[in-house]
């Protein structure tokens, strides 16, 4: 059993690491975007990132027969996004950007394998009053991703720099990530 403070860092941690590719993505989406449709691309986001934390918390209700020690293979899935990321760093990002609603709730959810991968051991090995926890956190940090993501729109250069940061920073955040679902799982 967690205190209600290493809930509420733990589920920081988790969602502000595994949706650091999805800001950048998010944000230059609505460069693109005519502003009279920010709304409704803000609310395909969060309806995205709501199909997987409920796709996270069905996964990991499904896995109460198993027990949570076995939960810490998981963390194979950021190590191996880490792996994958490190050894495209230096790659230039190809990025497609698309404008829609519909384009938007379905890019969240296709960068989302990360996601389930650390949110699906996160939510299985916390009890449900913990697991209600999780979420009112991830909603907090949703609601500010969607504020700063517009808020960044119109500073494109900041945008840059993020997107080239983040090639780079993304590996260790995958490592560090797979560590915390070792530490979850209590297999250290």
């Amino acid at each position: 059993m967690h205190s209600v403070l290493d809930v509420i860092a733990l589920s920081s941690i988790a969602y502000v690491g595994t949706m650091f590719d999805n800001y950048f993505a998010f944000v230059a989406q609505l460069v693109v975007t005519e502003p009279t449709r920010y709304r409704r691309v803000s609310i395909a986001q969060a309806v995205g990132v709501a199909i997987l934390v409920i796709v996270a918390a069905a996964v990991g209700s499904a896995l109460t027969a198993v027990p949570v020690q076995w939960t810490g293979l998981f963390c194979l899935a950021p190590w191996s996004m880490a792996w994958f990321r490190w050894r495209h760093r230096d790659e230039h990002a190809t990025a497609t950007y698309r404008r829609g609603a519909l384009t938007t709730a379905a890019v969240t959810i296709a960068l989302g394998g990360d996601n389930l991968g650390v949110w699906i051991p996160l939510l299985r090995t916390d009890g449900v009053a913990q697991g209600i926890l999780t979420v009112v956190v991830f909603a907090f940090f949703e609601i500010l991703f969607l504020l700063s993501a517009r808020t960044l729109t119109r500073h494109p250069r900041v945008s840059a720099f993020g997107e080239t940061t983040a090639r780079r920073l993304v590996p260790w955040i995958y490592v560090t990530l797979g560590v915390l679902i070792l530490v979850e799982s209590r297999l250290l």
